[in-house]
């Protein structure tokens, strides 16, 4: 468990270091991340995986995103409307659910 809370953690210090645009080139972010420059590379090619739009710009020497995006890993709370929670639970527990709760 820690190695994944370990590797979330970087993958979030990337993201913010690409939206400073402030990676640096994939030695220097190696470097600032302490690991080799082959995990820099696994690294991005994760968040690629995951639809990151990442780029590498020559010119800056960082890594950028070319479009805005939102890097969100964890657990937190959204409010569904009536026809999403029904489609999550199946419909049939959501109807027998609001029998109880207006009982």
């Amino acid at each position: 468990m820690k190695q994944i809370i370990k590797q979330i953690a970087k993958l979030e210090r990337v993201d913010q270091l690409i939206r400073l645009k402030a990676t640096g080139r994939p030695s220097d972010l190696a470097k600032r991340l302490e690991v080799s420059e082959a995990t820099v590379f696994r690294i991005i090619d994760t968040m690629k995986e995951m639809n990151a739009p990442i780029y590498y710009d020559l010119a800056r020497q960082s890594y950028l995103y070319s479009e805005m995006t939102m890097f969100k890993c964890g657990f937190y709370l959204e409010e569904l409307d009536d026809k999403t929670e029904r489609e999550l639970s199946g419909g049939h527990a959501f109807a027998n659910l609001r029998k109880v709760l207006e009982f």
